[in-house]
This record gives C-alpha cells, structure tokens and sequence, in this order.
C-alpha cells in the first residue's frame, strides 16, 4: 500500500552554459502543482551565468539545492544528482526544456495506480526563439504512448522512447537495478533507459503530454553535431551498449523488434549526410552498420524505402550509390522517389546489382 502524504519528488536539473534557457526551466519545475518537490541543480562547470542563475532560485525557494562541480558531461552530472537526490521518486530535466505544470501529478498518479516502478509519458517539441515558440506534436511518440501498464515484453516499441526526461522513477527501483548514465558519451539517454525498461517488472504509459523538449536553432544541441566522428563514435557505441542489454535481458522476440524497428530508428539522419562526408567518417558509418546490422537487417526495418535502401548500400560499403540515392531524395523536396513494378527506380543506380529486398517496397509504400 501506497502512503496517503505526497511523497518527495527528486528533479535532477543538469546545467551547462545555458543563462538564457535556465530561469524558464527552473519556474516550470517550480510551479508544478506537485509542491512536494527537491530540486537539483547540478552546475557542470559552467562558464557563463547559469550557476549564479541557480544559486539566486536556491535564495529564494528552499526546494531548490545547487551543486557547483568541475566540467564531466551531462552523464556525470546526472548521477551527481541522483546521488545527492532525497526523494521516493526520481526525474530528470534538461535545462533549456520546459515541463507542463500537471506533469509530476500525473506521472506519480499514473505510476501508484499502477504499481509499477516507473512511468513514461508522451512528449511536445518546441522550436524558435523564447517568447516565440512553436509547439509540435511528434506523431511517432503520439503512436507509442497509448496508456498501458505492464512489461517491457509486451510493448517492446516503447523501446524507441529514449528519453530521460519524461519519465519518474521509483527510487527504490533505480537503486534497485543499479541504473546510471554513462559517462563522457553522447546519447548516453539510451543504454541507460533501455535498461531501465528491461528490469522494470511494470512501466507505467501515459499519453499525456509531460515534457516540453526544446530543439535549439544555435547549432549548440548535441544532436546537431551529426556529421562528425566523434558524434558518430558514440552514437554507435551507446547503441551497441543498448543492443547488448537487450539480448542479456529481453526474449528472442523482443531482440528482434529492437534491432530492427527501434534501433535503427535515426539512421536516415545520418545517411542524408552521406553525399558530403569525410572519408574517416563513412569509413566509420560503414563499421557500426556492418557490426549492428550485417546481415541486412536493416531491409526488414522500420525505416522508409529510400533509407533502407541506402542501409544496404552502406552494409555493402558502395558509397557512390549510397549518395546517388541521397541526392536523388534530396533533389525530389520531400518527394518520394519514384517506383517501377513494386520496387525504387533511382536513376543511375543498376537495379541488377543490388538485391531485390532493399528495393522491395511494402503494400503500404507502393
């Protein structure tokens, strides 16, 4: 049985040269209408004025408690925050997001109603300057967050639901499955929800929006450093990590979802960059699709036809035709490209020496 007082709600808040961002972030944490809340701000060695920003909240709201530390990345500072955490339940919160003001009520009623050791709830991108903002709906996360509760095994999509930051945790549970981000990594959000998903005995969904998720048109977000190796190194060691975990934990069934529908569900973005790549850069994209998937299985993923297709080309390390394709898409603005019998027709491109599966269009494509 659950206790009847509202329970203490730990939001690790990890910060980073982001002044600007910050005072939006933190009144929206603040004015949540779950008040039982404990705010940690963890400065990751900034160098503009956000510590000075966190600081003057923690004067005024005693919720809120600042942790100065030298530089580790975002991973080190969020388990720098879940180690000087208080509450039962556990979140996460980036410093230039914004959260809906019901969105920790309906997290934890959603989570205690169902018994389960975490919940998840759906997601609003916004873009454009402060003040001027547009909100987006996102029909992919829109389509994996009907309201469920129970495994993993069940809803293995939910997989593709990444994020750290629209979900609360048991605390009992992090501890638990001995949960961490990993460390001066990109894209450390996925090995460690993964396996949070994976040792969960009930996750709670909601539809509900729950997190406001900001796409800075600065070119600062770490999700706009694409076309570099060290972005692309991590990428696919974090995927890897995710991967690993899944055959550890999850059944056969599961395995095969991930690997074909969740895991290579961003790859077109890094495929459209394949006509103006560096050399060290393809040499290395070719190197994660040949290790995750080098039995073609990117044919059989979720991915549109002409990404699938160009996942064939880089499987089999056939780099000019792989951005034929990409420029042919490009140059189509937005259009699909064009279809013959059943299959993709991309001008210079010989159909006869690639297999007919990677140009194979679905009932649905045709």
């Amino acid at each position: 049985m659950f206790s009847r007082r509202r329970p203490l709600v730990s939001v690790v808040v990890p910060v980073y040269d982001v002044a600007t961002y910050l005072p939006a972030c933190l009144d929206s944490i603040l004015a949540q209408r779950h008040r039982a809340l404990d705010v940690v701000v963890v400065d990751d060695g900034s160098t503009d004025d956000s510590g000075a920003i966190a600081d003057r909240y923690a004067e005024r709201d005693d919720r809120v408690r600042v942790l100065h530390v030298p530089n580790g990345g975002l991973g080190a500072a969020r388990n720098v925050g879940v180690e000087a955490a208080r509450g039962e339940y556990l979140t996460f919160a980036d410093s230039d997001d914004v959260i809906p003001r019901d969105a920790y009520t309906l997290l934890l009623a959603a989570l205690r109603k169902g018994e389960a050791d975490f919940a998840v709830g759906n997601i609003l991108r916004i873009e454009g300057d402060l003040g001027a903002e547009r909100e987006i709906r996102l029909p992919w996360m829109d389509g994996m967050h009907a309201p469920y509760v129970g495994s993993i095994e069940e809803r293995p999509e939910l997989l593709g639901d990444v994020f750290a930051w629209n979900k609360l945790f048991r605390r009992e549970f992090w501890d638990a499955a001995r949960l961490t981000w990993p460390e001066r990594i990109r894209y450390e959000d996925q090995p460690a929800t993964t396996e949070a998903y994976l040792r969960a005995e009930r996750v709670a969904v909601l539809d509900d929006i729950v997190y406001h998720w900001r796409i800075r048109g600065d070119g600062s977000a770490i999700t706009e450093q694409r076309a570099t190796v060290a972005d692309l190194r991590d990428r696919w060691r974090t995927k890897q990590m995710a991967l690993d975990s899944t055959r550890a934990l999850g059944s056969p069934a599961l395995q095969e979802v991930f690997r074909t529908q969740v895991l290579p569900g961003d790859m077109w973005r890094y495929f459209l960059l394949v006509p103006d790549a560096a050399d060290d850069w393809w040499e290395l994209l070719v190197a994660m699709v040949q290790g995750l998937w080098g039995d073609d299985a990117l044919v059989r993923s979720g991915l549109g036809p002409a990404h699938r297709l160009t996942g064939w080309l880089v499987t089999h390390d056939r780099r000019a035709d792989a951005a034929l394709v990409m420029r042919h898409l490009a140059g189509r603005e937005g259009q699909p490209l064009a279809r013959v019998e059943g299959r993709l027709d991309v001008p210079g491109l010989d159909p006869a020496s690639v297999d007919p599966a990677a140009l194979a269009l679905r009932p649905h494509e045709a």
